[in-house]
């Protein structure tokens, strides 16, 4: 697994908050140039958790039109893990990879106060190659600073 930290500048049921509602969700759980739309969230183990991604930006629309790939995309994670507040984990269906089979990645999330906030350590399985595994991690990081800016923005 592969591993991202932040320290986000917040309570640990405040980042808790943000992560499992469909309002705190939709407000940063996005890579830049993406909006995320919640339609489900049933937060407990086997429970899941759907929503719409849609490409919004110019460079991002350009990216998915060049590969081939919708601009709004429906995912769904089942979640694995569900302790309130320091434990989350869930299962996603890749099943987006243009002339790839679908198939489950998971992803950990662990919070834990920490000076200035909470510690966030987000560990992921590696998707099916380099080349998407990166992209994955690139935007989890991407989330994960979006996190922290709608935090230090106060909002």
């Amino acid at each position: 697994m592969e591993a991202i930290e932040r320290i986000i500048a917040a309570p640990t049921e405040t980042v808790w908050e943000l992560w499992t509602t469909p309002q705190g969700i939709g407000r940063w759980w996005a890579p830049d140039g993406f909006r995320t739309d919640v339609s489900a969230l049933d937060l407990r183990p086997g429970g899941e958790l759907v929503y719409t991604m849609t490409a919004t930006g110019p460079e991002q629309v350009a990216f998915m039109e060049q590969n081939g790939l919708p601009l709004s995309t429906e995912s769904r994670k089942i979640f694995t893990t569900v302790e309130r507040p320091t434990r989350l984990g869930y299962r996603s269906l890749i099943d987006f990879v243009p002339g790839h089979e679908p198939y489950e990645q998971l992803t950990e999330i662990e919070l834990e106060p920490a000076d200035g906030g909470t510690r966030v350590i987000m560990r992921v399985e590696p998707l099916h190659d380099d080349v998407w595994t990166e992209r994955l991690l690139a935007g989890r990081a991407n989330e994960l600073d979006n996190l922290a800016r709608l935090v230090d923005a106060g909002e």
